[in-house]
């Protein structure tokens, strides 16, 4: 058995899963299990939003150790619940170390949803949350438009790379501008739950709840991180929203249709 390849492997495994939204805990278990399943004797994992290290003696009672720094963070689910199931039936499947990486390198390269799909998605949302939030019909579709608007803005920004927080600050400023101007036009009866309907597409629902699992579960270095995260988002779009109110009120003088 190659531990150093073994760790490689474990390390890749937890590696999608903290870019795509795994919560601390269960990136850790599952590094353990793939390890220990492979033939490691003994592994310690610390794992962080940002960084992975393992730690593991071989059957020789030998020190191997690996370190992987994480970038950025896109939420796919299935690729973690894949890997996650992956990991547990190692032994009922009597996988070996190639079969497992050959399984790992397929789920690492799965394509996610196409843009259309996750723009009519979005769309949608945006419809039905503005709808839960008291909107009539008209409301209704003034946040199609807005969500498709923004998803369409998210998906152009993140190709080059820009910031999330600068994301947000824009979809923010896009729900505000988009709701006003159509409640200036008579196309939108209620601009409040339109804006409220779209900006609820940005707020970072999973960050804040893998906040509070890794609370909950003792990993306190994660959990401050994932919660910072999350303000951060708030206050992105916060200001784009407010910032857009003030560059109307300065424009028009006020909200009146």
């Amino acid at each position: 058995m190659d531990t150093n390849r073994v760790l490689n492997t474990a390390t890749k495994a937890g590696k999608i899963m903290l870019e795509n939204g795994g919560e601390t805990y269960r990136v850790e278990e599952t590094m353990i299990r793939i390890s220990l399943a492979l033939g490691v004797k003994s592994i310690d994992v610390y794992a962080t939003p940002t960084v992975i290290i393992l730690s593991a003696k071989d059957q020789n009672n030998r020190n191997h150790s690996t370190l992987q720094r994480t970038y950025g963070i896109s939420f796919n689910l299935d690729k973690i619940s894949q890997i996650n199931h992956l990991s547990r039936s190692i032994e009922m499947k009597h996988l070996n170390i190639d079969d497992f990486e050959k399984e790992i390198d397929i789920i690492e390269h799965k394509k996610g949803y196409s843009n259309t799909l996750t723009t009519v998605a979005s769309s949608l949302a945006a419809g039905f949350f503005t709808l839960l939030f008291n909107g009539n019909i008209k409301d209704f579709f003034c946040a199609l438009l807005i969500g498709a608007i923004i998803k369409t803005t998210t998906i152009f920004l993140s190709k080059f790379s820009v910031y999330g927080f600068f994301i947000n600050l824009v979809g923010g400023m896009e729900a505000a501008g988009i709701a006003l101007f159509l409640y200036k036009i008579n196309l939108c009866s209620h601009y409040d739950k339109s804006i409220i309907g779209s900006i609820m597409l940005l707020v970072p629902g999973l960050s804040i709840t893998n906040a509070i699992r890794d609370t909950i579960n003792g990993d306190l270095v994660s959990s401050v991180t994932r919660t910072m995260e999350a303000i951060f988002t708030a206050v992105a779009i916060a200001v784009g929203t407010g910032m857009m109110f003030k560059i109307w009120f300065g424009l028009f003088g006020g909200i009146h249709l």
